[in-house]
């Protein structure tokens, strides 16, 4: 999840036949809904732009390879099919419990108390702090409308303003250099030497 942004139920109902590691992509055509943290079932996300392709990392195809390492011995015909994250049974994996694994494995390492969806926010933090530009953590993080990005995440552009409006003091300030050279000289006509 925080290699890619992934929400935690499209993690879920990954599926290998949607997992393509020789073109590091991934498709995201499911997604794992619990009801009551109880029953689960799969359903197609709910918008448009959530069904898409995932470009992946090295580091997250290397996580995903070792995975389906894992898988392998219980699949005879060396063909990986079913659930990427899944119980030894092939069914799917119960939210709770992966929380439940996460805030383990967390405090094993005495980090912080996170939830599943903190992973996600992280990736978009991350991206942003890299100076990746809004629209491209959009369309990663697969949201509706650009709005949307801006709406959770407006709060990271703190020092935007503050360099947006200094760019463009700079180049009006360049805008104004360049017009005051060529404003004639007196009476010969000449622009002024830069």
């Amino acid at each position: 999840m925080l290699g890619t942004g992934m929400r935690r139920g499209e993690i879920l109902a990954l599926h290998w036949s949607d997992v393509h590691l020789m073109d590091r992509k991934l498709y995201t055509r499911w997604t794992l809904a619990a009801i009551d943290n109880g029953k689960t079932h799969l359903r197609e996300p709910k918008t448009e732009a959530s069904r898409a392709w995932i470009s992946l990392s090295p580091r997250v195809t290397t996580a995903l390879h070792r995975q389906a390492a894992l898988q392998m011995p219980a699949h005879p015909d060396a063909r990986l099919e079913g659930l990427v994250f899944a119980r030894p049974g092939g069914t799917p994996l119960r939210p709770q419990w992966v929380l439940d694994q996460l805030r383990k494995r967390t405090a094993e390492l005495d980090l912080p108390k996170i939830g599943l969806h903190d992973l996600r926010h992280t990736a978009a933090s991350i991206m942003i702090a890299e100076n990746i530009p809004l629209a491209v953590v959009s369309k990663t993080l697969r949201h509706s409308t650009l709005a949307t990005t801006i709406n959770l995440y407006g709060h990271l552009f703190k020092d935007s303003a503050d360099q947006a409006v200094q760019a463009l003091a700079s180049a009006l300030d360049r805008a104004q250099a360049r017009q005051l050279r060529a404003v004639p000289r007196g009476d010969d006509d000449l622009p002024i030497a830069a």
